[in-house]
């Protein structure tokens, strides 16, 4: 699993990328987002493209 950088006080964002899966896990609420491995890559490339940028 990769954490985020930003991580402090173990408020940590992590993902782990399986072969047709990926999570996204919040150690601070034990929540987990599951993503298929294409929806993943079409969100990356909408991060990567702007899409999310704030105003």
């Amino acid at each position: 699993m990769r954490t985020s950088s930003f991580c402090s006080d173990g408020s940590c964002v992590g993902v782990a990328i399986g072969s047709d899966e990926v999570r996204v896990v919040d150690t601070k609420s034990e929540g987990v987002l599951s993503f298929t491995t294409r929806e993943w890559a079409a969100f990356v490339a909408g991060v990567k493209a702007g899409e999310f940028d704030l105003p």
